[in-house]
């Protein structure tokens, strides 16, 4: 069953230059009990999608279009105090990315978890909810005494667990987790991740991981979504995706994903950097960086074509995916781009 659906969302910040396309078209669906990743370079669009969910965007953030329905109610039409009431953290709940931000510091973090439990059940007392917080604490390898410590106590892997905790203390039914592992070594990474799985399956919650980290996706992620320049430039299942990419951006980052089971391997960079998403080019937004890209790559924007195993791709090569799989795997292919002359894109032609 559908738990989230969004249908082309667009999300703007106003600037001086003018509006960033943060989010520019994005359509996504989420089901319960599934986790999604959501997955791309930093200035994707990846967070601004979780945020425009729940509305925690920043005052020059704005939804100027689509819709996002959670349980079949277009959310996007509430006003900020029934989403408050209704929607944030009692359904939808979030793990920002740096955990440390996320609580206050002059409150102890016990205190934070039994006051988010307590605004949305008020039929809950203090002591249940300290309970509560208790037991959370003891699932996430955290000393349950250390409910009555400040956050400045907390080293940055106790912290994180701190913040999955209040994340998942009324029991969402999604989770938004923005680069809950980021700044960790791995083996506490690896320990977050587990334990947020096994809570995932007790609660039955949904979740939407994002992230930059291909490894992170392919471990614990049922689907995977692709971010390129404000765009999903593809979506299927997480095996298909990492096994069978079909998109040239995809394939790139694959190329900086590490195989544990390969004797060697040389992780090969996509040249280049993001677009400018205040006025960004017709056409598909990652031609100036892939070594695939033809004329029509400059000026048609590329549309979504489904294929058989649901795999969803914005690519116009997209039906030559064995080929596009076997020179992306090649060092020289990327480095050939890099050492070509910069093309001047269609809005810059004639200045």
């Amino acid at each position: 069953m559908t738990l989230l659906n969004i249908e082309n969302l667009q999300t703007y910040y106003r600037t001086e230059n003018g509006s960033v396309r943060a989010a520019d078209g994005v359509s996504l669906e989420l089901a319960e009990n599934e986790t999604l990743g959501l997955v791309g370079e930093s200035g994707s669009g990846k967070t601004t999608v979780a945020k425009s969910i729940i509305r925690l965007l920043p005052d020059n953030g704005e939804v100027v279009g689509g819709t996002i329905e959670y349980d079949g109610e277009d959310i996007t039409e509430l006003s900020m105090r029934e989403l408050r009431r209704r929607i944030r953290w009692k359904e939808i709940s979030m793990i920002p990315q740096n955990a440390m931000n996320g609580f206050d510091p002059v409150y102890t973090v016990g205190d934070q978890i039994v006051e988010v439990i307590r605004v949305h059940e008020p039929e809950t007392t203090k002591a249940e909810a300290r309970e509560r917080t208790r037991e959370l604490f003891v699932d996430l390898g955290l000393e349950p005494s250390r409910i009555d410590d400040y956050p400045h106590q907390f080293s940055g892997g106790m912290a994180q667990r701190a913040m999955v905790a209040l994340a998942l203390a009324v029991s969402p039914a999604i989770v938004l987790a923005d680069e809950p592992t980021t700044a960790l070594d791995v083996v506490i990474q690896d320990r977050i991740l587990r334990t947020i799985s096994e809570l995932q399956d007790e609660l039955n919650t949904a979740m939407i991981m994002i992230t930059h980290d291909m490894s992170v996706v392919s471990e614990v992620c049922d689907t995977i979504a692709v971010m390129y320049g404000g765009r999903l430039v593809e979506r299927a299942d997480a095996d298909t995706l990492i096994k069978s990419p079909r998109h040239p951006y995809t394939l790139g980052l694959r190329n900086a994903f590490p195989d544990v089971t390969a004797e060697s391997q040389e992780l090969i960079s996509i040249p280049g950097t993001p677009p400018d998403l205040v006025d960004p080019d017709e056409g598909c937004r990652f031609a100036p960086r892939c070594p695939f890209a033809e004329e029509r790559c400059w000026s048609e924007t590329p549309e979504p074509e489904t294929y058989d195993d649901g795999h969803v791709v914005e690519c116009h090569r997209a039906d030559e995916a064995e080929y596009l799989r076997t020179e992306a795997a090649k060092k020289e292919t990327w480095e050939a781009l890099r050492e070509a002359p910069a093309r001047a894109s269609p809005s810059e032609v004639g200045r």
